[in-house]
């Protein structure tokens, strides 16, 4: 008699890429992480996938402009929690300086971070292996109480 095993359904998906820092990089970096929101089933114009990839875009184009070290790619790791639907987005560079947000509003530029803090449920800045750091942010795609 043969035994069947019966095993649970996957729950937690990742992606992970390294891009080249440039501008041709971030943009590449948002563009698949639209594509791999649908491929994980989450459907463009879905509550929280326009702002999951504007968040990708603002950490990824600062991986670019601010923690760029020539010679060095960043890296964008997803990772997505079917039940909970909440996406966990890193973007680790190797420039050691942290990221601040602005608080001058009058300031014409640099008000990216403050994007991701109002399109993410929390964000912050973690050490990584090697020199840099990884910046993170975690999205909601559903909306409460659905």
């Amino acid at each position: 008699m043969a035994h069947t095993e019966t095993r649970p359904p996957v729950t937690v998906r990742t992606f992970a890429q390294r891009f080249s820092s440039t501008r041709r990089g971030a943009r590449l970096a948002r563009l698949l992480t639209a594509h791999q929101l649908t491929e994980w089933g989450v459907p463009r114009g879905a509550y929280g996938f326009d702002g999951a990839t504007l968040v990708v875009a603002e950490l990824a184009s600062n991986a670019v402009l601010h923690g760029r070290v020539p010679g060095r790619d960043f890296a964008l790791r997803l990772v997505y929690e079917e039940p909970s639907a909440r996406l966990r987005i890193e973007v680790a560079d190797t420039h050691e300086g942290r990221p601040a947000p602005r608080t001058d509003p009058e300031e014409v530029h640099g008000h990216g971070l403050a994007l991701v803090a109002a399109l993410s449920e929390r964000w912050g800045v973690d050490e990584r292996e090697g020199p840099g750091k990884t910046v993170w942010a975690e999205c909601s795609l559903r909306r409460r109480g659905r």
